[in-house]
């Protein structure tokens, strides 16, 4: 088993929506930026509803989220996992990110859009102050994960597109 560790938050000054995975897999690891799979769907989402071009350098996809309303980071900070499946992460090795930090410093999220069952069942099972304030509306999205197969693409992309746009409207 491997220690897998998360990646700093991505938040602009105006960040009002946290998008919260569970923590990076090994393509992103390797890679050190967050959601590299070549079929992980969250860039290409993200690509749209941000209008910025599929083929944007890593650094271009990070500076349109910066300037945008969503911020994005995980839930874990660190954790053992072989592989790169949720599944495979062992739950007695699970360290969760500094959310009291984090949200003190970014006082104007309100809401959490989790990317997918295991991100939002470890923040609310490691988060309680958060999960059961009234600052934060939870919200579970459709895992943008390529072992997330049995949704297609489109209509992904439409579940997250709405709910993004019907919380900034």
């Amino acid at each position: 088993m491997s220690l897998a560790q998360s990646f700093p938050p991505i938040a602009g000054k105006q960040a009002k929506i946290l998008i919260l995975g569970s923590i990076p897999g090994e393509a992103s690891l390797a890679a050190q930026q967050y959601y590299a799979h070549p079929r992980n769907a969250f860039w290409p989402i993200m690509a749209r509803w941000l209008q910025i071009p599929l083929e944007a350098s890593y650094q271009e996809q990070i500076m349109a989220l910066q300037a945008s309303p969503i911020a994005l980071w995980d839930v874990l900070k660190s954790c053992r996992r072989s592989g790169s499946l949720d599944s495979n992460i062992e739950a007695d090795t699970q360290i969760i990110n500094d959310f009291h930090t984090f949200f003190s410093i970014h006082r104007e999220i309100t809401q959490v859009l989790f990317n997918g069952g295991k991100a939002e069942t470890c923040f609310k099972q490691n988060v309680p102050s958060y999960t059961d304030s009234n600052r934060l509306n939870l919200f579970r999205l459709p895992s943008t994960s390529p072992a997330n197969a049995r949704m297609p693409f489109e209509e992904k992309c439409h579940i997250w597109h709405e709910k993004i746009n019907a919380i900034i409207s």
